[in-house]
């Protein structure tokens, strides 16, 4: 099946209009912020429980799953920053 014949303009279009890029970008950035302030609150908690209880903690699917996750908003927050760099240029064009 052939492509249609798509002007150049079409065929370099953005799937998104700049507003919505921009709230997409807005909701992504507060959602990497709020990952972040609660990381840091989990830090503080771990920081006041005793030697065993850490542990014990450190021990559990549950603590696995959020090293997990929060490795891969380690990943997620370098493609916001891609996708920064992306709205930077869509601003400019």
């Amino acid at each position: 099946m052939e492509e249609p014949d798509l002007s150049l303009e079409e065929k370099h279009a953005p799937d998104l209009d700049y507003q919505q890029a921009r709230l997409a970008y807005s909701i992504i950035q507060s959602l990497l912020e709020h990952t972040r302030v609660v990381s840091d609150l989990i830090a503080l908690m771990a920081q006041t429980l005793d030697e065993d209880t850490t542990k014990a903690l450190t021990q559990t699917p549950v603590w696995t799953a959020y090293l997990d996750s929060r490795r891969a908003m380690e990943r997620t927050r370098a493609d916001v920053e891609t996708f920064g760099k992306v709205m930077k240029q869509f601003s400019e064009d």
